[in-house]
């Protein structure tokens, strides 16, 4: 595999190309309801190492929060973890790309946020982008407090002003599924120049997600620079993924497929694979390298 501490601006050494890369997201995609990996994942993965294809996780976590789960010991390459905003060659740990909003990026997207009245983080940079500040209204919001539950130890209350915050890999607004479209809608509004991705939320499968990044910032344009650097083409990548957060890497990669507990929108506009508790992953693998291209 090729080493990243050797990438560069020519990109990296000049070792045998990959064949193709194989993009998974990992949450209700990669991962089970039961927070476990199918064998039948595990397997495809491994095959797709012994023939020399490329294998990356596409999540939305941060790396700290994704090595809390099953991917300590995944057969994979490479991770693009917070939605693009990083890239971690897996095997070593070693963090080979990383952007972050600048400071006054930072102040005007909270300022357009708590105008808003929504809900809110915002996450140091990586690799300490696990801790955040947050903001919450007096209002009932069970899953920004289920979030703010869970990393406890690593939030801390954000003054209303927001000054001397700095950079930050990402806000993160915590919207309950009918204020969702109007919020969406603002934030895109208010902020043009930024990296704005919805996703639905991991922890109670209703409320949105609005995350905040610098435009450089989604898993298309860092699956870009990945095959880039390792000499890839974008039509010799499968993607596989679950919410509206994998969109534009779906509609960039060469082949994509949804599992099939995506929403229905999804499923209207890629083929759907089995579900990610029925080793969907493995199945669009297969489907993959059954073409003639590969």
């Amino acid at each position: 595999m090729i080493n990243p501490e050797e990438f560069g601006k020519a990109g990296p050494p000049n070792l045998k190309k990959p064949p193709g890369l194989f993009i998974t997201d990992f949450d209700g995609t990669l991962l089970r309801s039961d927070r476990t990996v199918a064998d039948n994942d595990l397997v495809a993965l491994k095959n797709l190492g012994r023939r020399g294809f490329v294998r990356s996780i596409a999540t939305g976590r941060s790396f700290h929060s994704f090595k809390t789960v099953a991917g300590a010991d995944l057969p994979i390459d490479y991770v693009i973890f917070s939605t693009g905003a990083g890239v971690c060659h897996h095997p070593t740990r070693r963090i080979i790309r990383k952007t972050a909003l600048e400071a006054a990026e930072v102040q005007r997207a909270m300022q357009v946020l708590l105008a808003a009245g929504l809900d809110f983080m915002v996450h140091r940079p990586i690799p300490d982008n696990h801790v955040f500040a947050y903001w919450g209204s007096p209002g009932d919001n069970p899953d920004f407090q289920k979030r703010l539950a869970l990393y406890r130890p690593y939030a801390f209350p954000l003054d209303q002003s927001g000054d001397g915050f700095g950079p930050a890999t990402q806000l993160l607004a915590v919207v309950p599924a009918p204020q969702s479209k109007r919020a969406l809608g603002i934030v895109r509004r208010e902020l043009p120049d930024l990296s704005i991705i919805q996703t639905t939320s991991p922890l109670d499968g209703q409320s949105t997600w609005i995350e905040i990044f610098p435009p450089s910032v989604s898993k298309s344009l860092t699956a870009a620079w990945l095959t880039a650097a390792l000499g890839i083409r974008p039509r010799d990548v499968l993607a596989v993924g679950n919410d509206f957060n994998d969109l534009d890497l779906l509609e960039w990669s060469g082949t994509s497929f949804v599992v099939s507990n995506a929403p229905e929108a999804l499923k209207r506009r890629f083929p759907a694979v089995a579900s990610h508790d029925e080793a969907g992953v493995a199945e669009a693998v297969a489907r993959w390298l059954a073409t003639p291209s590969q």
